[in-house]
């Protein structure tokens, strides 16, 4: 492809990606509450929801979803109703002293971690308009198909991961302020309420 259009698609992505969003919310949870090691699999989660929409973009989901507005409304209210059930359950999380966390949850196991996370950015209604409408622009018809979304997906994985990378290592040092429960209370609200922030966002976006 193009390099000017890959700067592009590159600066695009990264601000993208560094927003914060349902993605960067999970994996700075997620590392608060297991530590960074075992958040990996929440990442892998997350990884593969990338992974399954920026290829299905790229094989016409962005058309399909356009020329069938109930497909794309279903989609919608699943993603929807995921995120109010994240942020009903990051709200009622109980607080208290958890070994290796701030937060205290029963540990789970890294299949549990990665649907979690895979389920969470299936719901990511910023990925969703993202593959869906902003993906399919940066492909040239006039080029081979399989090369571009080669470096398109590439690109893309490489920056999502370093922003993973980045809100993980907060979420460590953010664990070690939240040991005051009345701490861990409040960021269970403020969580609570951006998952559900979210949620209405997705309810209102159109493609």
């Amino acid at each position: 492809m193009a390099l000017h259009t890959w700067w592009l698609y590159v600066t695009a992505v990264f601000v993208i990606s560094a927003t914060p969003g349902p993605n960067m919310l999970h994996v700075m949870v997620q590392s608060i509450q297991h530590g960074p090691r075992r958040a990996l699999a929440s990442m892998a989660g997350l990884m593969t929801a990338n992974l399954i929409y920026l290829v299905a973009s790229a094989l016409g989901l962005g058309a399909l979803l356009k020329a069938s507005p109930g497909l794309y409304d279903a989609l919608r209210y699943a993603g929807v109703a995921y995120l109010l059930w994240l942020g009903i359950k990051a709200w009622r999380a109980p607080v208290g002293m958890g070994e290796g966390a701030a937060v205290p949850v029963a540990r789970r196991s890294l299949r549990v971690l990665y649907a979690t996370g895979l389920g969470t950015g299936l719901s990511n209604p910023k990925l969703i308009v993202f593959a869906a409408a902003l993906l399919p622009q940066f492909i040239d018809v006039g080029r081979p198909f399989v090369p571009q979304l080669g470096v398109l997906v590439a690109t893309f994985m490489v920056i999502e991961a370093f922003w993973f990378g980045i809100y993980a290592t907060g979420g460590r040092s953010l664990a070690r302020w939240l040991a005051p429960a009345n701490r861990q209370r409040l960021f269970n609200r403020v969580t609570g309420a951006l998952f559900i922030g979210f949620g209405a966002a997705l309810l209102g976006s159109r493609i």
